[in-house]
């Protein structure tokens, strides 16, 4: 068994092993997601705690952990009678970004439920999960239905399987621990309200912490057990600590004082719901309990807030996380309990985890300056300019909007979404066949019809049916894709007109949106001067989209050739990664084409590329004033898709390009 790197020898990152050890404590307090980049030992100190746990007494013999003192009623494998138990170490059990349904929760044998009536049940994840530690590193990764079910679990305390009406249940009480690297995407923020602490890590920018990191991993890679001895002695003092403030938590008070300074600010900082005001109270207990303390103090809540509330408070995922600490503490003044023993708020505690969650909001700084009137910009007459136009700074998007859906035609098999059609392990039955491997979703009917004829060759006697494995029938359903939508955006300087480009910015931006909700990939090529760049390579990050959006600058060329095989190159190495993901291509310019020899005729031939490929595309042309060439239209034709204004962009006119991709298709 591989020796674990030891927890307190991780060094810096107070507030992800605070947050940690205070569910290890107070497993109520509802979980720890840490968020932070690459290479930040977010995973090196999730493993670490398990050797930290408190052991086990588990009936002996029972795959679901119960505990001797008090088994659960309904364990599958119960009735417990009083006897034998064994002890050992606390579990922990890791969810990899792949499992299935049936590998988190459990499978019913259903061939078995059907012929004999036996609930025979494989335990899953969450059963060996019970009582110890379920990890999940790139919890964002998880399809979103498992992250249902396994903070529906977690909540509750349980976890249910139903196939055709047969239900098995079973305790699934754990800490639960995911981790995350933002710029691979979000999740969704109902999902983010169900973890109850939130910590964002970063590596260390002090020259000494980042010796002593490297010094510390490299004296563990030589020698594991040896390393871990070293800290055998600390390890011990902190494993004693938790068991000594698991057994204070039941006495700790926490005041009216306290309860108070905790729900005002849940609401000076605009949570929603009540599940704040819940975690904040948990885990300001389980501060005191840890500090071997029976009161709650104004140094706790402060400490609490900062751990409970800064991914509560985003409204879209372009908001930054964190907390105006100078308002936490101003709202703790105001609101200072006069029963509790310490009415005054402290300014932060002493121990670890004392400025965590202060992330500092982003300049509200306009982009650009007055200094670009100078500069040549084209014109609204639709007149082309000279071509060696001067770059521009970046122009500020336009208040973003709600869109209609743009979806992919046809019927898909990709990764589960909101946008496109497509055969998906969830949706509305919509058939039936042979199982390729285990049988996950049951047609029952289907299944009854392929066993009836059967009957009186396989000697059926009594009022049961007779399956066998060859007469069950899998469902096929039909459901939702997340797609890939690639933007493709002409930063030249005929687009350089600073109205033009923040109403073309704020288009973008609005399909962005549309895109997070809808579960999708986002790319972002854009083209100016000579060549065409990857502002951002596929990825589930649409805030990482929104910033490289936000900082374009535009001017020069219009190299649209290059931008369109640019982009061509993205989706045939993405086809490759992830080659059941649709792409649709949003390009957005006014069609114009200079530079080189006959850039025009070489933009047509890049267009009919894509198609070849049959690729979905909406050209949205951006062209103004009162001559128009109609180019963006042209090129829609080339490209098989079609082409909208950018004023009908803006409107709710949108809703038509999702007909005229469809009818283009048909």
């Amino acid at each position: 068994m591989t020796t674990p790197f030891p927890f307190t020898a991780v060094v810096g990152q107070d507030d992800l092993r605070l947050a940690l050890l205070l569910n290890a404590v107070s497993p109520a307090v509802g979980g720890v997601l840490v968020r932070g980049e690459k290479g930040t030992a977010k995973s090196t100190a999730v493993r670490a705690l398990s050797a930290l746990m408190p052991t086990l007494d588990v009936v002996s013999g029972c795959r679901f952990s119960c505990d001797p003192g008090s088994p659960d009623p309904g364990c599958p494998d119960g009735p417990h009678e009083p006897g034998a138990f064994e002890t050992r170490a606390a579990r922990m059990v890791e969810l990899p970004v792949g499992a299935s349904e049936d590998r988190l929760v459990g499978a019913l044998d259903i061939e078995r439920a059907l012929s004999e009536g036996v609930k025979a049940f494989e335990p899953g994840l969450l059963a060996d999960a019970h009582r110890g530690i379920l990890y999940v590193d790139e919890v964002n990764l998880l399809h979103d239905h498992l992250v249902d079910l396994l903070l529906d679990a977690a909540a509750m305390g349980a976890s249910y399987v139903e196939r055709e009406g047969v239900s098995v249940r079973h305790a699934a009480r754990f800490l639960l621990v995911g981790t995350m690297n933002p710029e691979e995407g979000e999740l969704r923020p109902q999902l983010l309200d169900r973890f109850g602490l939130t910590v964002e890590v970063a590596a260390s920018r002090e020259p000494d912490q980042r010796v002593e990191v490297v010094r510390r991993r490299l004296a563990y890679d030589d020698d594991p057990a040896a390393f871990a001895a070293r800290w055998a002695e600390e390890e011990a003092a902190v494993r004693a600590r938790i068991v000594a403030a698991r057994e204070l938590l039941p006495s700790v008070r926490l005041g009216d004082g306290a309860l108070r300074q905790i729900a005002a600010t849940c609401a000076a900082f605009e949570v929603d719901g009540m599940r704040a005001d819940i975690v904040m109270a948990r885990t300001a207990t389980a501060l005191a309990a840890w500090a071997g303390r029976t009161d709650v103090l104004a140094e706790d809540v402060r400490q609490a807030a900062l751990l409970a509330l800064p991914h509560r408070r985003r409204r879209n995922p372009f908001d930054a996380p964190g907390l105006d600490e100078d308002k936490l503490d101003e709202t703790l003044e105001e609101f200072g309990g006069s029963d509790d023993d310490d009415p005054d708020p402290d300014p932060g505690p002493d121990g670890p985890g004392g400025g965590g969650g202060g992330q500092p909001e982003p300049d509200d700084a306009p982009q650009g300056g007055d200094d670009t009137a100078a500069r040549p910009e084209a014109g609204e007459d639709g007149q082309p300019q000279p071509s060696g136009a001067g770059e521009q700074s970046a122009a500020r998007a336009s208040e973003p909007f709600r869109t209609k859906v743009l979806s992919v035609p046809g019927i898909g098999e990709g990764a589960a979404g909101r946008r496109s059609r497509a055969r998906t392990e969830h949706g509305r039955t919509t058939g039936a066949r042979r199982p390729r491997g285990a049988l996950t979703k049951l047609h029952l009917a289907a299944t009854v019809q392929a066993a009836a004829p059967h009957q009186r060759a396989r000697g059926r006697s009594g009022p049961g049916l007779v399956v066998r494995r060859d007469d069950l029938r899998q469902a096929t359903r039909e459901g939702r894709e997340g797609n890939l939508v690639l933007f493709v955006v002409d930063a030249s300087g005929s687009m350089a007109a600073r109205q033009r480009m923040s109403a073309v910015k704020g288009a973008v931006l609005s399909l962005l949106l549309d895109a997070y909700q809808r579960r999708d990939k986002v790319g972002l090529v854009t083209f100016r001067g000579t060549a065409a760049d990857v502002a951002l390579p596929p990825t589930s990050s649409v805030d990482a989209a929104a910033a490289r959006l936000e900082t374009l600058p535009t001017g020069g060329r219009t190299p649209l050739a290059a931008g369109l095989l640019r982009a061509h190159d993205v989706l045939r190495v993405e086809r490759l990664r992830d080659p059941a993901r649709r792409p649709l291509v949003v390009l957005v310019t006014d069609g114009r084409a200079t530079g080189g020899p006959e850039p025009v005729a070489l933009a047509g031939r890049a267009a009919r590329l894509f198609a070849a490929d049959g690729v979905a595309s909406v050209v949205v042309d951006c062209e103004s004033g009162p001559v128009r060439l109609g180019l963006a239209g042209q090129l829609a034709g080339e490209l098989g898709g079609t082409a909208v204004t950018l004023d009908e962009l803006r409107a709710d006119s949108i809703a038509g390009l999702v007909k005229d991709v469809q009818r283009r298709a048909a």
